[in-house]
């Protein structure tokens, strides 16, 4: 395993960040570490990272206990913070190579070569990092946590505040480097797990809720749980509905428009209740479940 996490408690004073998380992450997968604003993701990343101690529990990046925080622990992570932490006064390359003399790396001016070329910086290598657009910032960032070839990768919101060309150019990097390291990849961009993740790991208040081998979610929801949209011709009697088997909620959207929520796929009964009732049926679609949605009910 390159990341095993049991037990863990973090408390700040009274406030427990996180209450008793545990999970493991296997060398080679690209995992979706997911929840809303204060869920503790980025406690739980910078644990990992050994940047922060926990108050109880146990975690290990690689076969080293986090609380062994030496050479060699950080060897095995590669590191980018959600507020990426740039020198802005010194040069892409000149920074990129005091990095590399930090890991003490052999042929540095060789490896600064090779992440410039892979994280796209070329152009700008020999530009101030304070010149540099947020997009190439994180480029500099992401060339920096790879600079010394680590196991594990740890990514904190890695395409915040870009635009889409930029959170494109960031998520096709992040899906190269995936192929030969574990990441763990935090972010609020639901499509951007859908396109980079294998799995998904969903904390809300501290506590894990979801550990999935997918970030297919909808199976996550009771079973055979629908919702249907469904547009007559004339209002109908909304009461005589949801009297219909299965179906739990009926909420208006207009006269004629409705939102069914139901335990089965109901379609056929509102089809025959229209028939029944001389209605016709302008529209009808049943929502299909996405991560956003799953993520959403599970959260909110």
């Amino acid at each position: 395993m390159s990341i095993v996490v049991k037990d863990v408690i973090k408390e700040f004073g009274r406030q427990k960040a996180l209450k008793g998380v545990s999970f493991s992450i296997e060398s080679g997968e690209i995992v979706g570490f997911l929840g809303p604003n204060g869920a503790g993701k980025s406690t739980m990343m910078k644990i990992i990272s050994g940047l922060l101690p926990q108050t109880t529990g146990e975690v290990e990046v690689c076969g080293i206990n986090n609380g062994d925080y030496n050479e060699s622990f950080r060897r095995k992570i590669g590191y980018l913070p959600e507020h990426n932490p740039l020198y802005l006064d010194m040069y892409v390359k000149e920074y990129l190579l005091m990095v590399a003399e930090l890991y003490q790396l052999p042929k540095r001016k060789e490896r600064v070569a090779e992440m410039v070329e892979l994280t796209g910086l070329t152009l700008e290598q020999n530009k101030k990092i304070g010149t540099l657009s947020k997009g190439y910032r994180q480029r500099v960032g992401l060339a920096q946590a790879l600079i010394h070839d680590p196991e594990v990768l740890i990514l904190d919101e890695p395409t915040t505040g870009l635009d889409p060309n930029q959170i494109l150019e960031i998520r096709n990097l992040i899906k190269t480097v995936g192929k030969a390291k574990t990441v763990m990849l935090s972010t609020h961009i639901m499509q951007e797990v859908e396109a980079i993740c294998e799995r998904v790991i969903i904390l809300n208040r501290g506590e894990m809720l979801v550990d999935h081998p997918s970030t297919d979610l909808s199976i996550l929801q009771n079973s055979g749980q629908s919702m249907v949209f469904v547009e007559f011709d004339q209002a109908p009697d909304i009461e005589s509905i949801r009297s219909i088997n299965n179906i739990k909620n009926v909420e208006s959207i207009s006269k004629t428009e409705l939102r069914i929520d139901a335990n089965d796929d109901v379609r056929k009964s509102i089809f025959n209740y229209a028939v029944d009732n001389n209605l016709a049926i302008l529209t009808m679609t049943r929502d299909e479940q996405n991560l956003e949605s799953v993520f959403h009910a599970l959260t909110k």
